[in-house]
């Protein structure tokens, strides 16, 4: 397998020009993600659709608005995030990417992840879920089925946190499962808030260890 990237302008200048699977006969524009590059929420989709494959840009179609309705509901900014998906290039006819384009894509978000060292994951529809799931070790059993609950564990040596959840698109089609959404979203935030808290509190201990005279420290005085 080839390394990842280590340069994100690298990364993203492959990504425009790739054509390492049939995706790309019939892109107008290939899609790398959008967002902050440091971001510890990161929300991975399937593939890019219509608008997306005409802009450029993951999620600015009517799922993309959907999701943007959603997040300004629960609070969170679009722009602390990083959206993207498990393959680049709209695939004909909004159709599921095949195994193997999945497979030819997965360098370039392996490499997204590794250089955005995100806390939480949120996978949006089955193919996410199933990617990310497997790279962690997880059995994937259904959108239905893991959504509403946090998996923990490492995933490219970084600690992860995985949230599935309904796709945008789906929910266009079943209203019923919008507030599943939300309700998804806000695990996330909350999921975040946990880690750093944990994470505050660690380093207090640490502090307050470090802090503490031991006896020889007394017997230098």
């Amino acid at each position: 397998m080839a390394s990842h990237y280590k340069s994100w302008d690298i990364l993203v200048e492959d990504i425009l020009s790739c054509t390492k699977c049939r995706l790309h006969m019939s892109r107008r524009k290939a899609v790398p993600g959008d967002g902050k590059r440091d971001a510890e929420i990161m929300l991975i989709g399937e593939a890019p659709g219509a608008t997306e494959d005409e802009l450029g840009l993951p999620f600015v179609g009517a799922a993309g608005k959907l999701l943007d309705s959603v997040l300004e509901d629960i609070g969170l900014k679009r722009s602390d995030l990083y959206i993207t998906n498990v393959v680049k290039c709209r695939p004909p006819n909004n159709r599921q990417p095949a195994r193997d384009e999945i497979e030819s894509c997965s360098l370039y978000l392996e490499s997204q992840i590794l250089m955005i060292r995100p806390k939480v994951i949120v996978t949006l529809g089955s193919v996410a879920g199933e990617w990310v799931a497997s790279r962690m070790g997880i059995r994937w059993l259904g959108v239905t089925r893991m959504r509403g609950n946090i998996y923990r564990g490492d995933m490219l040596g970084i600690k992860i946190s995985l949230i599935p959840t309904y796709h945008p698109a789906a929910i266009l089609r079943n209203k019923g499962n919008m507030e599943d959404l939300k309700a998804d979203l806000r695990i996330a935030v909350e999921e975040l808030a946990r880690i750093k808290g944990s994470k505050r509190s660690s380093e207090e201990k640490e502090e307050k260890k470090g802090g503490k005279k031991t006896l020889l420290d007394y017997m230098k005085l």
